[in-house]
């Protein structure tokens, strides 16, 4: 085997050691990426998840307030209807039923 063809079987192995370590490193080099791009976007759901909850609670406490409210006009409606001299007895039975 001459010489010539040593040079070109070690120059070839280089060249293939060479695209298989670009290949390695640049799959390597993506897949961090990828992992920092998805703890972006987990964290982003995250805030998401607890903004979502911190509107949620604030709703239930406002349709809990105005549950409270409505219940205070209903009495004071059926306070008024009871004090009221111009309604007669039998529509005071009905809103006292209700």
């Amino acid at each position: 085997m001459s010489t010539t063809w040593i040079i070109v079987i070690v120059v070839a192995a280089v060249i293939v050691l060479l695209a298989l370590a670009f290949f390695v490193f640049g799959k390597n080099r993506r897949l961090a990426k990828r992992r920092e791009e998805a703890a972006g976007l987990r964290e982003e759901a995250q805030q998401r998840s607890r903004n979502a909850k911190e509107a949620e609670l604030a709703a239930k406490e406002h349709a809990d307030r105005a549950q409270r409210e409505r219940k205070a006009a209903d009495q004071a409606g059926a306070r008024a209807h009871e004090v009221d001299p111009d309604v007669d007895d039998r529509e005071k039975e009905d809103i006292a039923a209700r």
